[in-house]
């Protein structure tokens, strides 16, 4: 079934056809009806399945059609998200597909000057986007009435229960209105996850797509074997090998995020780096560069392997691997997101291999080994500018020795 076929406000039709949007994915295909009808939602798919459009359709679509608002209601839906990234993510993703509509959609995060999204928040708007802590914080201080909202979405709600969240969102169902609609979308299940989604959700639609595989089948994704002392060459390779596509590099922690921006410095690569360390406005403008495609090369923490959508990653690579088994799926989803396809490559250092196997048992099979054979290797490591032993030095040093010798001979 295609979007023009769906019980949509035709506004909301004319930007999805302009943004390229076809056919539904499967989250889509089978939340979009559910959520129209008034349904709750329990819907469990891994990263990158266009899970927030599939809510983000629906909701637009209904506030479109519904503009009056409620006495004492400034707030109509609340989309609570674990990062600061993420609700800019979804925000953008909002405004997008809601351009032609009246729907208005803001996002409220610590680190920038927040009275004037606090005053648009009093004059009223459609949809907040926020974490659990800084919604918590908009009621208590009064801007935010949560008894008045016809609407209450989840999104990656696994990670909010990870990042400490759990109390946060159990102290705010007691300020929650008994009639509401209510949309929780995880990446995973377990027994936490199902009592917060029991505490909130009334007889809701189930959805799990792709329970056997977590890692999108729209991504082709590989493991090397490379030394750890050896995998800024590899990068190197991979990056001139790939100079038109944008490529999203994880390490483990931010020190490494900057010595591998200096190595690939050294060789003259332009990369970006993006971690906890920056200030939020230094984490905009990278990513701004990243999305507007004036830096092709994003290196990243963690922070990032969640809530980064950014259009166009072509390329993952896995410059370390993750501590946490799950972290790998939410960092490899960060390409073929939706209905675009996507790679991704893993350097696996022999220190690593532990490492590897846990991810390995987590997505329950192997993952495909990228061969590099010997001569391969060693060629990688010889074409690098930033080895002293690479051809270009060789040359250099053989150019230079007919001079030592003529000199030796005076």
């Amino acid at each position: 079934m295609k979007f023009n076929k769906y019980h949509i406000a035709p506004q909301l039709k004319k930007s999805l056809e302009e943004l390229g949007y076809k056919k539904p994915t499967d989250i889509q295909f089978k939340s979009i009806p559910q959520i129209l009808s008034g349904q709750d939602i329990l819907a469990i798919a891994q990263t990158g399945t266009g899970k927030t459009a599939a809510f983000a359709i629906p909701l637009i679509s209904m506030l479109q059609e519904n503009k009056r608002f409620q006495p004492e209601q400034n707030v109509k839906a609340v989309v609570m998200v674990p990062t600061r990234e993420l609700a800019l993510q979804i925000e953008e993703v909002f405004n997008e597909l809601g351009k032609y509509t009246d729907v208005e959609t803001i996002s409220l995060i610590g680190g920038v000057d927040i009275e004037p999204q606090v005053e648009k928040l009093k004059a009223g708007v459609d949809v907040l986007i926020a974490t659990p802590g800084r919604i918590q914080d908009l009621v208590h201080k009064g801007h935010l009435n949560l008894k008045k909202i016809d609407f209450l979405v989840l999104d990656e709600a696994d990670h909010m229960l990870n990042k400490g969240f759990y109390q946060d969102i159990q102290h705010l169902i007691q300020f929650l209105p008994r009639r509401r609609q209510t949309l929780f979308f995880s990446a995973t299940i377990d027994e936490n996850i199902k009592d917060l989604a029991y505490a909130l959700v009334s007889k809701p639609v189930r959805i799990q797509i792709s329970p056997k595989d977590p890692v999108s089948k729209n991504v082709d994704h590989a493991v090397a074997y490379v030394a750890m002392d050896d995998k800024r060459f590899f990068l190197e390779r991979v990056i001139k090998e790939h100079p038109d596509q944008k490529i999203l590099v994880f390490v483990r922690t931010k020190v490494r995020a900057e010595r591998v921006f200096k190595a690939m410095e050294r060789v003259d690569i332009e990369t970006a780096t993006l971690h906890g360390d920056k200030e939020q406005e230094a984490r905009f403008s990278v990513l701004d560069d990243f999305k507007e495609g004036r830096v092709k090369v994003l290196i990243a923490t963690d922070i990032s392997a969640r809530g980064l959508d950014v259009k166009g990653v072509e390329y993952v690579v896995n410059y370390d691997l993750p501590d946490v088994a799950e972290n790998y799926v939410h960092r490899v989803g960060r390409t073929g997101r939706g209905n675009n396809r996507g790679k991704a490559i893993s350097f696996c250092s022999e220190e690593e291999k532990p490492i590897l196997e846990e991810i390995e048992s987590y997505l329950t099979q192997p993952i495909k080994t990228m061969k590099i054979h010997h001569n391969e290797y060693d060629e990688t490591l010889a074409i690098s500018e930033d080895n002293p032993n690479d051809w270009r030095s060789l040359i250099k040093e053989a150019e230079e020795a007919p001079k030592i010798k003529k000199k030796k001979r005076k």
